[in-house]
């Protein structure tokens, strides 16, 4: 996390996304497009029928495919979606036992007042809340990332928005005889200074912009979430930013909850993405975009690790 960005802004957990992800199709009239269509369609069909962005209804098609909503099949290269007989039954508003009227209610009218709850308790201690759900995750699923491959022979290791150390502290005790340093905004390193440092704590913090400063030099670079917040454009601007620092044989590990190449999964980053799409200028990838932007950039030997985990790694060479 860095920049522009705010920590109210970067949060990957919704809440109850899946409901969120039906009541959004069934406002938009997704189901009942489906079911009068009678045939399958593509994502730019349904948006155009429905007056939406091409891009933010491909998200939000697979996101139901992946709840198992929808249905999809591929015919020519063009992903075609139908409706599951659940879908037709209770979500469209033709059906004789649709539920349509009253998700549009707790849609509009239930759903809106517990997320004024969340805005009515909020207070000074908001980013505080927000650099512990982050350091949770690191806490969980650090160990697999740093280990997913061997970054032993990298001395010096930076984590760009490194945010709490939770990550850096995995990466320290996985490699002790490398150095590591999380980079953060000012004011995300003094609260994780002041709230989250341990003792005998190995990770050192530097203050500084990794957009609109200057990066420390390091043999390898760390980005964990951070990708996923940025159109494409601005990913390659930070991306060779880096490649220019990097000396040869350095590198960047990448932090990613990956799509699948065909997009139709893991569900938990069709829900991210979707997330991605009303929160930031982001989204979440697959594989071959980020190798994509890896190699537009001046790096190579781009290597991809899933970890089973709710976040994978990508590791290129410069």
């Amino acid at each position: 996390m860095n920049s522009t960005r705010s920590m109210s802004q970067r949060s990957d957990v919704h809440m109850c996304p899946s409901l969120q992800v039906i009541f959004s199709a069934c406002e938009l009239g997704v189901f009942d497009l489906l079911l009068k269509s009678q045939e399958a369609l593509s994502a730019r069909h349904v948006a155009s029928e429905l007056g939406t962005s091409v891009d933010g209804m491909e998200r939000l098609l697979d996101a139901l495919v992946g709840i198992e909503i929808l249905e999809v099949e591929t015919t020519d290269g063009t992903a075609l979606y139908s409706s599951t007989d659940v879908a037709n039954l209770y979500l469209a508003k033709g059906s004789a036992k649709s539920l349509h009227d009253m998700i549009i209610y707790q849609s509009q009218t239930i759903y809106p007042l517990w997320n004024n709850l969340m805005h009515a308790v909020r207070s000074e201690e908001e980013m505080l809340k927000f650099m512990g759900l982050m350091n949770s995750s690191w806490t969980l699923d650090g160990h697999d990332i740093v280990t997913a491959f061997n970054l032993s022979g990298f001395q010096t290791i930076v984590d760009l928005g490194g945010c709490t150390g939770a990550l850096a502290r995995e990466m320290a005790k996985a490699y002790p005889s490398s150095s590591v340093v999380v980079f953060d905004l000012p004011d995300v390193v003094e609260a994780a200074q002041k709230h989250f440092c341990q003792e005998s704590d190995s990770v050192v913090f530097q203050s500084g912009d990794f957009f609109s400063g200057e990066i420390p030099p390091a043999d390898l670079y760390v980005l964990a979430r951070i990708i996923h917040d940025w159109p494409e454009e601005k990913c390659l601007v930070l991306l060779k930013k880096i490649y220019d620092i990097c000396k040869p044989g350095g590198g960047v590990l990448l932090v990613e909850a990956m799509l699948f190449e065909n997009k139709r999964g893991p569900v938990m980053a069709q829900i991210f993405s979707l997330n991605m799409l009303v929160q930031t200028e982001g989204r979440e990838r697959p594989p071959s975009d980020y190798t994509h932007m890896f190699n537009k950039t001046g790096f190579h030997n781009v290597q991809v690790c899933r970890t089973g985990k709710s976040y994978d790694a990508i590791l290129a060479i410069r």
